[in-house]
Order: C-alpha cells, then structure tokens, then sequence
C-alpha cells in the first residue's frame, strides 16, 4: 500500500470493537440505499420511459447487484479497508489513481446534495409554503452547512429519526396507491405503455441511469467493515438483502404512481410521490407528505454534505488534497475549510444545474469509481489473505465492469464535461498538495542537516 494512502487511516494496535451483526448491518444499508432519490426521480423516469418505469429500475438492480458482488468480496478480503479508494491502491499503487477515485466519490456527494436541494426547493415545499426556488436551496445548504460544522454527533439521532419518518413516507405511498388499485381505481395498463415520443430501448437506457441513482448508498458500508462481527457471513446477506429490499420498495411505488396518475403528469413535477398521494383521494394532507419528503430529502443531503467533507478532510490528511482541508475548529473538532469549501461548490451546482442533470452527473461519477472497483477485484484474485472471505466468480466483475460501460456510453457530452471539469479541479489540487509536500520535507531536510549553533 502506498505511504499516501495508509496515512488515511494508520494501523492501531487495537481495532475498532466488532459489534454489529447481521441485522443491524441490514439496517444501516437498507438506510442508506432507500434515501430521498425515489422521492425526486419518478417524474424524470416517466418522461423517459412513460409508464414503463419498472424496467429501468430492473436494469439498475441488475447493475448494483453485480457491483455489491465485487464489493462483498473486497470488504470481507479485507475488512479493515475503507472504500474502493483503498482497494485500488492495493492493487495497482498510484497514488494519484487511487487520489482520484476518493475525490470522485467526494465529488459524488457535492453533486448530490446539489440535486437534492434542489429538489428541497421544488413542490413538496411549495405544498407548505411558495418562496422562490434558488434562495431557498442558498439557504437550505447554509443551514446543512451549519450542522455540519458543530458536528456529526449531534446529527446522528435526528438521522436515525429522519430515515424512519422517509421510510415511512415510502410505505404511505404504496400503502395509497394499493387502496386505489384494490378499490377499482386507476389504470393498470398504462405500466406497459411507453413514451410516445422516445424510442423504448434509448428510454429504457436513459432511464435506467436515473433509476441508478435511488439504488446508490450500499458502497458506504465499506466504512463499517472493521466494526462488524463474522464479515465474511454478515456483509454478503446483510448487503444483498438490502438492496433486494430496496427493490422491491422501488418497483411497488413506480408500479402504483403509474396507476394512480399518468406518466405526463408525473413528468412534469419535481414532487411526484406528492402527486400521487393528492391524485389517490385517500385524505392525506399534502403539507403532511410534502413535509416528510423534505425530511426524507433534508437528511440525503446532510448525510452527503458530511460524507464529501470528511472525504476532503482525510485526503488533506494524506497530503493527496491541499493541507487547508485538514484544518479543525479548535472546539469542534470539524474540517471546517473542507466543508466550507464544499458548501460553495454545492451552492455553485444548485443554481446553474437542474435534479435530472445533477443526478446523471452523480452516476456517472460512480460508475467510474465501481468500474475501478471492479477491475481491482480481478487484479486482486491473485493475492491470498489468512481468513475466510465471500468471493465471486470472475465473470461476476467482467459483468459489472460491461454494465458501467454501457451506462457511461448513455451518458450525454453534458454530463461528461462535468465529470472533466471535477478531474481537472482534482489534478490541480492534488499536484498542488504534492509540491507543498516536496517543499515542506525539503525544508524538514535542510533544518536537520543544519549545524547546531556552537555554545
């Protein structure tokens, strides 16, 4: 491993205790895959694909699934390494590869909390309240802002609360459109109509690159892989468990909306599960279901504010990032240049980038980091450990590494631009850190070989 990257997270003497099993594990990547995505996205699946909105999530399911193999087998290899930065640094050892995977999955997190508040600012708010759009998401990401820079202890109960009350939003929503359909309502037929105006299999592509985005969260449990019992059996239950459960929840919503309201009507909102709660007659307020999709979309954006923060703050710590990023609150103890700086990017992204566009973005984004992912499995066959792991035939990666490609070839030159745009900030950030590195152990050097003062 190189000196950069075992400097993120140094070897101690004692590990982490292993105290979570099978069904807290289940629980906690269950949480994060059913995040404020399906919330936002439905309407934009519709347009794509029309009522057929099943079928592109089936296409993303297949595409996690093969990327949760190759993760299953990397985290049990090696339990005490923290994501697929790490991994490729195991495997091939470049320091600016592998600096430039972590800063795509920090990245990642920028660009999705720029999609979610805008999303924060479309109609669930305006069933509460009608302000303008681009200075509630200012103010929106100020606020998130501001939790994160007192600390992620405080937050960790109002998530936990936060990710009941989204679930539960969820379950309202088949709940809803299952008393419409038992009651004789609706039009079962329309979820085998496709878009008028769009070719179904360019749609269905198209599509399934959005519906990609609700299934994305199961690659943070890489972070837990020290603090779990029997690896090895937990992580591959409890991971494919999750996102079967994810699956599910996914395919019962987009089925039910489609019935309840037509594929145009949900098109053209940014809160669509709203929509379809108002449409279904049942009697649930709308401010109450607009203020839970906010919650649900509050805490996504949070979670992804703290995640790219602290990717920023360990980067600097391995000096791959500039050595301002690892600057602390002296009481606080957050990175509060890395979240700073984070919060003006994500501002900058809310208002000149669209949901759909900022999603496609966010995927694209970590279709190359599980690409990498992907190729370091097959690359780490070869390297033998002293514990039992979960291991996938190769053709299970080879699979994965085809599916990615296949999504980045839908992707449009926009979004492209985008992702070239964060790897030049990256490459010039990362060489800058590099020579502040050079000059600083130059100096140490010269200091050293300095002649003490004679007495």
């Amino acid at each position: 491993m190189s000196r950069e990257m075992a400097a993120i997270t140094p070897t101690a003497p004692i590990g982490l205790k292993r105290a979570v099993g099978t069904p807290l594990l289940f629980a906690f990547i269950v949480g994060d895959t059913l995040g404020a995505g399906i919330y936002t996205l439905v309407g934009t699946m519709a347009n794509d694909v029309g009522g057929v909105i099943w079928l592109p999530l089936l296409l993303a399911l297949v595409v996690a699934l093969l990327t949760a193999g190759t993760y299953a087998e990397l985290i049990t290899k090696y339990p005490h390494a923290g994501g697929a930065a790490r991994y490729v640094d195991r495997a091939f050892g470049i320091p600016y590869v592998s600096f430039l995977v972590g800063f795509l999955m920090m990245a990642s997190g920028i660009t999705t909390a720029a999609a979610l508040a805008n999303a924060f600012a479309g109609d669930y708010l305006t069933a509460l309240i009608d302000v303008p759009p681009v200075p509630t998401a200012i103010v929106f990401i100020a606020v998130l802002t501001l939790i994160n820079l007192r600390g992620v202890r405080e937050s960790l109960t109002a998530n936990l609360v936060a990710s009941v009350i989204e679930v539960t939003g969820l379950v309202i929503v088949i709940v809803v459109c299952a008393i419409v359909f038992g009651s004789g309502g609706g039009d079962p037929s329309r979820i085998f109509e496709f878009a008028p105006d769009v070719p179904p299999l360019q749609g269905a592509f198209a599509a399934s690159i959005i519906a990609f985005f609700s299934f994305l969260g199961f690659e943070a449990a890489a972070n837990m892989a020290e603090e779990v019992k029997n690896p090895s059996k937990a992580y591959p239950r409890a991971l494919f468990g999750a996102i079967f459960t994810a699956a599910v929840v996914y395919l019962l919503i987009a089925i039910g909306a489609v019935i309840v309201l037509p594929p145009a009507e949900l098109a053209e909102s940014t809160g669509p599960l709203l929509e379809v709660v108002d449409a279904s007659g049942v009697g649930i307020p709308s401010w109450l279901f607009g203020l839970i999709a906010l919650v649900a979309i509050a805490n996504g954006a949070l979670l992804f504010m703290v995640m790219a923060s602290r990717v920023g703050y360990g980067l600097a710590e391995a000096g791959l990032l500039p050595h301002a990023f690892a600057r602390v609150l002296p009481n606080r103890r957050t990175p509060w240049v890395s979240i700073v700086v984070i919060a003006g990017i994500t501002i900058c992204l809310t208002i000149v980038g669209d949901i759909a566009t900022l999603a496609e973005t966010t995927v694209l984004l970590l279709l190359l980091v599980f690409l990498s992912a992907n190729v370091s499995v097959l690359v780490l066959k070869k390297d033998k450990v002293d514990h039992s792991h979960f291991s996938v035939p190769r053709f299970v990666p080879v699979l994965g590494i085809l599916a990615c490609i296949v999504l980045l070839a839908q992707q449009s030159w926009t979004v492209w631009i985008s992702a070239a745009a964060y790897v030049a900030v990256g490459s010039v950030l990362f060489f800058v850190a590099r020579y502040g590195r050079k000059r600083g152990d130059k100096k140490l050097r010269a200091q050293a070989e300095k002649p003490a003062p004679r007495a």
